[in-house]
């Protein structure tokens, strides 16, 4: 798995803190990673962006990102409101497979859902990951609303003959309530494809050695970590009605 692409079910739903917790697991294992934020928005040019916050917790990545744009918008939106030229798939391909070349794991965090269009010609981070023929780990929500959403974003990958790598619930709730306790059942249902870890609320304020030290223990064996997902769901997801 030399390139993951990284998308959510939504904006703000845990990507970057996600995509820090696989790298700090990938580095943890002698692995090399490079973190490419396709296009950042929201965001000033003295300020850090999402890859700067993933070197942050994550340790010695190398971050990169295409271009920025101060709106929070979509990235096609706030291009063409800054009046600078957008970013194309056919660009964060090609800058992705270059660092595949020079690290073991290159983690391409998109902006928003996988739909959401870089350019005017409709160009999206699925495009992008077709040219790549890269698997896709999809970030979701934990509560109402997500298993929509959810089933909407894997159904997609596989319309493009995309490899939808798993599920990753963003944000894990201290305190569950029912509808994200039954989510963790009826995610794996809805999209058939397998849950894959769940970062506890919060993970992005902790310090950056605590995150990195906890990082694996919220990744299942796939993403190279140890979190159990039987063990989790026996301990947070309510028996199923008989």
């Amino acid at each position: 798995m030399p390139v993951l692409v990284v998308t959510g079910t939504n904006t703000e739903v845990g990507k970057t803190v996600v995509t820090a917790a696989v790298a700090a697991t990938a580095l943890a294992g002698g692995r090399s990673v490079a973190v490419l934020k396709a296009v950042q928005t929201g965001v000033g040019p003295d300020e850090p962006g999402d890859a700067a916050e993933v070197a942050r917790l994550a340790g010695a990545v190398t971050s990169a990102e295409l271009a920025r744009y101060p709106e929070p918008l979509a990235p096609a939106t706030a291009a063409r409101r800054a009046g600078r030229a957008p970013v194309h798939p056919h660009e964060i391909a090609e800058r992705a497979a270059k660092l595949a070349t020079e690290h073991d794991l290159v983690l391409v965090e998109g902006a928003g859902g996988l739909l959401v269009r870089f350019d005017a010609a409709g160009g999206t981070l699925a495009d992008a990951a077709e040219l790549l023929r890269a698997p896709v780990l999809v970030v979701a929500a934990a509560g109402l609303g997500t298993l929509n959403a959810t089933e909407l974003t894997v159904r997609e990958l596989r319309g493009r003959g995309l490899d939808p790598a798993g599920v990753v619930i963003g944000s894990w709730p201290e305190r569950p309530e029912l509808a994200e306790r039954c989510n963790l059942l009826d995610l794996p249902d809805v999209t058939g494809v397998p849950l894959l870890g769940a970062v506890p609320e919060g993970a992005g304020r902790l310090d950056p050695p605590a995150f990195r030290a906890a990082a694996p223990q919220w990744l299942a064996p796939r993403l190279e970590g140890v979190w159990d997902a039987e063990a989790f769901h026996m301990r947070e997801a309510p028996s199923r009605a008989r």
